[in-house]
């Protein structure tokens, strides 16, 4: 592996904000903001807007569409039509 054209691997702190959520890991993005970890050794920070802590997915606060609902009501609405059709396998006069 060339050593010249690979980013360099390092240590980073992301920050959600919005939450006040960080979490240390690996990356190769860069940022001039460092931040101070809990071990002591200041980390490039970099804030992001959105992270486990503040979606809606995960924090258990996303709305489920009722699809349940949906289903009956296209069955009532559409019941009536196929009811005032012939069926397709009894003959016509």
């Amino acid at each position: 592996m060339k050593s010249t054209i690979h980013p360099q691997y390092r240590p980073v702190v992301y920050r959600d904000a919005s939450a006040g959520f960080s979490f240390l890991t690996r990356s190769t993005r860069t940022s001039d903001k460092t931040v101070t970890w809990e071990d002591g050794v200041e980390y490039p920070v970099i804030d992001i807007e959105v992270s486990s802590a503040s979606h809606p997915f995960y924090t258990g606060r996303a709305t489920v569409l009722d699809t349940a609902g949906r289903v009956e009501r296209f069955r009532r609405r559409y019941a009536a039509a196929s009811t005032d059709a012939p069926d397709p396998g009894t003959p016509t006069r």
